[in-house]
């Protein structure tokens, strides 16, 4: 038999390389495919079980709003509650919607306070506050300093003033002479499902607590620490008061909640869901209804 010659010998055994390299090649490909799927079904699995965790944060939170014993109810004016579901560690905070700023209904002075407490200057506060009041209202009349359709025209913009109540508060950065900057600071303080024209002091955080007459950061953190001191009902809350002698504690909430809840899973994925629920409903229905809902999770 016939040996092949040496040149076709050496050609066969590149050949024989090249294989093996592509083959190294595809089982590598084959091996960071799969180790890619079980990070990304490891990540699924850890944010479904971090989600559901959350959302049973959300389902306590209904069910301790309806408890009415003064001592063990949750108060919802930010403080935080900690609770553990399957293996989670869930951080949970609820804010009375009454507590803070309804830009549909506030009046203009308590806008102007507002927009003051966030280190806007007076005339720019003055202008910001008499512009939302033009862009909610169904007339077409100018306030002073205010915003209708003439003046969003003259700074070259396509639309003018909405003449209807705020659908959301992200359509507060529309109004005329409002940026993001001052959006940034006002989106966690302001709503528009409070239904009152000033925020409610048994609830509202240190800028809606300087929106009230009389009250200055100062104040407003003097009483923030006082409130933290008692729940509603408490016989020591008597005595603390706002500087016109309203009693800081007295008012019921509104039975609208924004709720954020937290839960972090032992290897550190966590999911957040933040949610405005209004408690009620129709019998045998579900017992709050979501106004809003938005989440987001990482590891």
């Amino acid at each position: 038999m016939c040996r092949p010659p040496i040149a076709q010998r050496g050609i066969a055994f590149i050949v024989v390389i090249w294989v093996m390299v592509l083959l190294t090649v595809v089982l590598s490909g084959f091996v960071v495919v799969a180790r890619t799927e079980a990070l990304q079904s490891r990540f699924l699995l850890d944010s479904a079980q971090a989600r559901y965790a959350a959302e049973a944060g959300i389902s306590r939170v209904v069910w301790e709003l309806h408890n009415t014993d003064p001592l063990t109810m949750w108060v919802p004016d930010g403080r935080a509650y900690d609770m553990d579901f399957a293996g989670a560690k869930v951080s949970i905070e609820v804010h009375d919607e009454s507590g803070k700023v309804d830009i549909n209904a506030a009046d203009l002075e308590t806008l102007k306070r507002m927009f003051t407490a966030v280190a806007v200057d007076a005339t720019e506060a003055e202008q910001l506050a008499a512009a939302v009041v033009d862009w909610r209202d169904v007339d077409d009349l100018l306030t002073v300093n205010g915003a209708e359709d003439g003046e969003y025209e003259s700074v070259g913009l396509a639309y003018g003033a909405a003449d209807a109540p705020f659908s959301t508060i992200g359509e507060l950065q529309q109004v005329l002479g409002m940026n993001y900057e001052i959006f940034e600071k006002l989106q966690n303080d302001i709503t528009i499902y409070g239904g009152v024209g000033r925020p409610n002091a048994a609830f509202a955080s240190a800028l809606g607590l300087q929106t009230i007459d009389g009250i200055d950061p100062q104040q407003a953190e003097q009483l923030l620490n006082a409130r933290r001191q008692f729940r509603p009902g408490d016989a020591g809350s008597v005595g603390v008061t706002l500087p016109d002698g309203t009693p800081l504690l007295s008012a019921g909430g509104s039975g609208t909640y924004t709720v954020r809840s937290k839960a972090t899973l032992a290897n550190g994925a966590w999911t957040l869901v933040d949610a405005t629920i209004r408690l009620g409903g129709a019998p045998g229905a579900r017992a709050y209804s979501i106004l809003r809902w938005r989440e987001g999770s990482a590891d």
